[in-house]
């Protein structure tokens, strides 16, 4: 998308349009497939049920998040369309909303790579007994 508007472009904008409403359908798709995931691990030894429910919770966030984008890819898209003056405001708004989706989309696969990697988290450390940082204090 950003580069659609830096090349005015508006084949690259719209195919960004496109890409954006798939990942809205993948997201929805991600998080009705989410609870069976988490029943699935919830009874697994060394999975934290704090974090199922953290990520669950940031999943919804990145659901609407991705949603508000389809939503407003498709909007840009008939807009664009349409060839109206609100074609870059169109655009722009859509980039930020990428943006935003974005960031709470790399959050929740962050909170759920910790429930099976606690190598990742400070408390999987300090479960573990033994691990590189004891074996670096004592070198």
């Amino acid at each position: 998308m950003a580069f659609g508007l830096w090349t005015k472009s508006n084949q690259t904008k719209t195919a960004a349009y496109l890409l954006f409403v798939i990942a809205a359908i993948g997201a929805g798709v991600a998080y009705l497939t989410g609870e069976g995931a988490a029943e699935a691990v919830e009874d697994v030894l060394g999975v934290n049920e704090n974090i199922i429910e953290q990520h669950e919770d940031f999943a919804l966030f990145a659901l609407v998040g991705l949603i508000v984008l389809g939503v407003a890819s498709l909007v840009a898209l008939y807009v664009t369309y349409k060839k109206t003056a609100f074609t870059k405001m169109a655009a722009v708004v859509t980039l930020f909303i990428a943006l935003v989706s974005f960031a709470l989309v790399a959050r929740t696969g962050y909170l759920g790579g910790q429930i099976r990697h606690t190598e990742t988290s400070n408390a999987g450390m300090q479960n573990t007994g033994t691990g590189e940082k004891e074996d670096k204090e004592d070198d």
